[in-house]
């Protein structure tokens, strides 16, 4: 079984107990501290002798002395026949009140170390603290391999809300919850009888009676070189049992004092069990460190946070989960699709490709990569292959690439389509890593590889288009992911462009329907969202969403997005035909890769044509006055230079630093952007040597040429625009 399946059976197997032990345990940890704050602790260097004084003075009867771990100070003794516990203020032997560990506390402690089982309970809670270790072993296995490794361990967490809280409370909290799942083992291997603490009895040993009356406490030596902060236990000797010792216990040992010499008897060591249990306790409880106490209290009540969002990202999967219709057998099957995927949704696009090719007569057979072979009659191979994490396989066709290369080649094309995101450096390592082996080996393609980028339907349907024309068939390939729940949006405002080439293109405001949490709990209203994140639209008559960047956060009160009229665009046609109070059906989609980070550094914003919209956007909302920096680039000024009001109010606000323009349809209008950032190679040099991060948008065109642009300028500096994505200082929004 793979970490990952180890990870996810045992947090569906015991995670519920997990969550009793770790909510008991945040309740725990109210206790140290509580008794830390009720009662003042002994000042260092304290005797006990001087402390002994002190509390037979104002405590008689006194028969024990407890050093609590908090460092309060209890007293126990007799009033009469009835017991009394007390603290007392170990500065003058002052009573401060009673001492009594409160029910709730007792209560908790016995659920959360037998979960109110007795004996048995005590293995449960054995089984699940030895659980929660596997756990956090496999966790820090996973969250190594999603982040990179351990250089990568602190980048920015991508994915969906579940994952992002999963991953974040993880790196915070992982190695708390590992140190207290091997400190419950620790103690409950005492508990349980499996490790003796200390095997040895205790010596006999008894007062030397010589006649003379018994010292005082004060007066014992032993005690006069013993200090109060190492003391845990003193134990006075019994007034009607002239032979009985005091009886004292430290964190070194325990030890049996003459009550008439005040000469030590007898010493014994603690053993290196008892040393051990000792710090397993502290480590577990946080006794003694009520810091600690509260950390683990918080560390404790993130259990609940971990179980509950592993529950949604479990759930996900399970959507998400292969389920294949209309499958062919493998040995009669012409055409067979193989399929390596991580969180599931490759999936759905195999079913498309199957479907549609089934439509055009073909016997179609789809499985997981790590099957991959061909039979007599195949005549056709897909690979559709989706990159986990910083370029690796998905778990389950780790081992393809090794078990591809041992295939003998055959001359039946294999065509690989990768699936991945271009925020990460590694986009489509894997698609690509299999394409090259593919060939290497000798296996021919009907295609050259494609990646798709972010499961995009629209760029699936282009290749596609494709498709058919090597085939030679009428195929049609519209994939139709998932849609989550939509909401209504009202168009409020529009500036409309002509547009260089005569295509139309608008700036639309649409009004944001404010929810309260209640209503976003139950699925209602749009999700918040920032600039840069993407608004699924599903325009009349198809049920795919396209998706456009936003040039508004929830913040502004509104969401804008700005449409360029398309060929025969369905959604386009639809967006740009709206009139004030028309309305969309929209859905968010975050787009965490893209977004600014949080810190002072410059900002690089570099956009062509409508893709200057997500960077209107970081401008927009940069309330602190971050140094940004604008490249856009257009076709005519007069007719495409979007967003120009905005961006000359947002130069005297100081929202943004410099503005450089590139428009490639007028005389002397500086040709296209990367062209701007080559004749001003010094500047851009100067803000990337500061630390700046790069933000691009536009055409794949644009972005392609705005890279090699960059290369050639960062080269005196010994950096690329691959350095840049591997640091996450770059990042592309391309259609």
């Amino acid at each position: 079984m793979s970490w990952k399946g180890i990870h996810r059976w045992l947090g569906l197997t015991v995670g519920t107990l997990a969550v009793v032990l770790g909510v008991s345990g945040a309740m725990l940890a109210i206790d140290p501290v509580q008794q830390a704050w009720q009662a003042p602790t002994a000042p260092g260097g304290l005797p006990v002798a001087t402390l002994v004084e002190r509390v037979t003075r104002t405590v008689p009867g006194a028969e024990e002395i407890r050093h609590l771990p908090s460092g309060a100070i209890v007293v126990f003794s007799f009033a009469g026949d009835q017991p009394q516990a007390q603290y007392v203020d170990p500065a003058d032997g002052r009573v401060l009140g009673a001492w009594q560990a409160s029910a709730l506390p007792r209560w908790v402690k016995n659920l959360h170390r037998s979960l109110l089982l007795g004996d048995a309970g005590r293995w449960g809670a054995a089984g699940t603290a030895l659980a929660m270790a596997l756990l956090c072993i496999s966790a820090l296995v996973l969250l190594l391999r999603r982040m990179g490794g351990w250089r990568q361990l602190a980048a920015r967490v991508r994915g969906s809300l579940a994952q992002r809280i999963h991953v974040v409370a993880g790196r915070v909290v992982l190695l708390v919850l590992c140190l207290s799942a091997i400190t419950a083992l620790t103690m409950s291997a005492s508990t349980l009888g499996l490790v003796t603490l200390d095997a040895r009895t205790e010596p006999e040993v008894l007062s030397v009676i010589a006649g003379q009356p018994a010292l005082p406490g004060a007066q014992l030596a032993a005690l006069q070189t013993l200090v109060v902060q190492d003391l845990r236990k003193l134990n006075f000797p019994g007034a009607a049992d002239p032979e009985d010792t005091w009886k004292v216990t430290t964190t070194q040992g325990q030890g049996w004092i003459d009550r008439y010499s005040g000469q030590m008897l007898a010493w014994q060591d603690a053993t290196l069990a008892q040393r051990v249990y000792d710090w397993a306790v502290v480590l577990h409880t946080g006794e003694a460190a009520w810091p600690w106490a509260v950390v683990l209290g918080l560390v404790g009540a993130s259990v609940l946070l971990f179980w509950l969002s592993g529950l949604v990202i479990w759930w996900q999967a399970r959507r998400q989960a292969p389920r294949i219709t209309g499958n062919t057998t493998l040995a009669q099957a012409d055409v067979l699709i193989f399929v390596a995927s991580e969180g599931g949704s490759t999936w759905g696009f195999a079913q498309t490709l199957q479907d549609a090719l089934k439509q055009c007569g073909h016997r179609v057979h789809t499985g997981a990569l790590e099957h991959f072979q061909t039979t007599a009659a195949t005549r056709q191979v897909f690979v559709l292959a989706a990159t986990y994490g910083e370029g690796q396989a998905p778990a389950h066709a780790r081992q393809a690439l090794a078990h591809i290369a041992t295939r003998t080649a055959s001359a039946v094309p294999v065509t690989v389509l990768g699936f991945g995101d271009r925020q990460f450096p590694a986009f489509c390592a894997f698609a690509k890593a299999l394409d090259q082996t593919l060939r290497a080996h000798a296996w021919p393609a009907l295609l050259p590889l494609e990646c798709i980028h972010q499961q995009s339907g629209q760029q699936f349907a282009r290749w596609g288009v494709a498709l058919a024309e090597a085939l030679g068939e009428p195929l049609v390939l519209e994939h139709v992911p998932p849609v989550p729940a939509t909401t209504a949006l009202t168009l409020i405002g529009r500036q409309d462009f002509v547009g260089a080439t005569g295509q139309a293109t608008s700036i639309l405001r649409f009004a944001w329907p404010a929810q309260g949490l209640g209503a976003r709990l139950r699925g209602q209203g749009l999700a918040p969202f920032a600039a840069g994140d993407l608004v699924g639209i599903v325009p009349p008559g198809s049920a795919v969403p396209r998706y456009y960047s936003l040039a508004s956060g929830w913040q502004d009160g509104f969401l804008e997005i700005c449409v360029r009229q398309m060929p025969g665009g369905l959604c386009s046609t639809h967006l740009l035909g709206l009139q004030t109070g028309g309305l969309i059906t929209a859905f968010i989609r975050p787009n965490p890769g893209f977004a600014l980070p949080h810190q002072r550094k410059p900002v690089l914003l570099i956009g062509a044509g409508t893709g200057v919209a997500p960077l209107a956007g970081f401008i927009r909302r940069n309330d602190g006055r971050t140094p940004m920096h604008l490249y856009f680039g257009g076709r005519d000024p007069a007719q495409d230079f979007y967003f120009h009001p905005d961006i000359q109010r947002w130069l005297g606000e100081g929202r943004l630093a410099t503005l450089h323009t590139a428009f490639s349809r007028v005389p002397d209008g500086g040709g296209y952007v990367q062209d701007a950032l080559r004749q001003d190679a010094e500047f851009v040099r100067s803000l990337v040597a500061q630390g700046a991060i790069v933000r691009v948008c536009g055409s794949r065109a644009m972005a392609q040429g705005v890279a090699e642009a960059l290369d050639t300028v960062l080269a005196p500096l010994q950096l690329s625009v691959a350095n840049l994505k591997a640091r996450e200082r770059y990042a592309e929004d391309v259609f």
